[in-house]
């Protein structure tokens, strides 16, 4: 028998980055029930955004913030100049870059986020340096202020947003035994979009923030796994192998 066989978990990742989850869910032998609690849509007005990227050979570090960022930049740039160096946030986006023909790609030796790719030596000593940062609209301030800080000029590239989907699937209880978790965002829609049974359910996320984020949305067993899909269906496998529940 499989490790996670009879097991539902739900996945709340858009529905176009849920496939790499949900497969290797699948062959661990648990369900995976799709629940996409974030929607990624284009800009409302991308007029800064094109103007940015009109000059974007002006620059000498961009950085992504995610994959989706790499995707909406790219499906409106179509590739980058050479000579820019590109950073990114964590394996998703690395992996996203890599597979536009993008080399040489900065990405953390561990953490996987803005504090990790900040002690990267090659964002040490930025001053002088023009850096972009392609992400979604709004978010953490903190790497920017830091590059600021350092003597970097900054200017941020939105190119998506974040919406809540307006018609979320039925959900019933029964169906589910975990929950996973890869924003803090995701976290408070999917609050918003279930029923006070989903505190009971374990939920397994990815960094420190989202679990203190689902701690106060009242979430009872919080899992704070690795980063990328291995460390959630790792996290998954300890819970339901050993019955692991001192993380929550």
């Amino acid at each position: 028998m499989l490790p996670l066989s009879g097991t539902s978990i739900l996945v709340t990742r858009p529905l176009h980055q849920a496939g790499k989850l949900v497969d290797r869910i699948e062959k661990a032998g648990g369900e995976a029930v799709l629940f996409p609690a974030v929607e990624i849509a284009d800009v409302e007005d991308d007029a800064r955004l094109m103007e940015l990227l009109g000059r974007v050979r002006e620059y000498d570090i961009a950085i992504f913030v995610s994959a989706n960022a790499v995707e909406k930049a790219f499906g409106k740039i179509g590739s980058l100049p050479e000579g820019l160096r590109c950073a990114a946030v964590g394996k998703a986006t690395f992996a996203a870059l890599e597979e536009r023909g993008i080399g040489n790609v900065l990405l953390p030796r561990s953490g996987f986020d803005s504090e990790s790719l900040l002690e990267l030596p090659e964002l040490k000593s930025v001053a002088g340096s023009r850096i972009v940062i392609f992400r979604g609209e709004g978010g953490r301030e903190l790497l920017a202020d830091e590059l600021k800080r350092r003597g970097a000029m900054v200017d941020y590239a939105e190119c998506y947003r974040r919406i809540r989907p307006a018609n979320p699937p039925a959900l019933d209880e029964k169906d589910v035994q975990a929950v996973t978790a890869t924003s803090g965002e995701i976290v408070s829609n999917l609050v918003a979009m279930t029923e006070n049974w989903i505190y009971k359910k374990p939920i397994f996320v990815t960094h420190e923030r989202i679990g203190k984020i689902a701690k106060d949305c009242g979430f009872e067993h919080v899992v704070v796994t690795e980063g990328g899909d291995d460390g959630l269906v790792d996290g998954l496998l300890r819970w339901f192998e050993f019955g692991d529940k001192a993380h929550g």
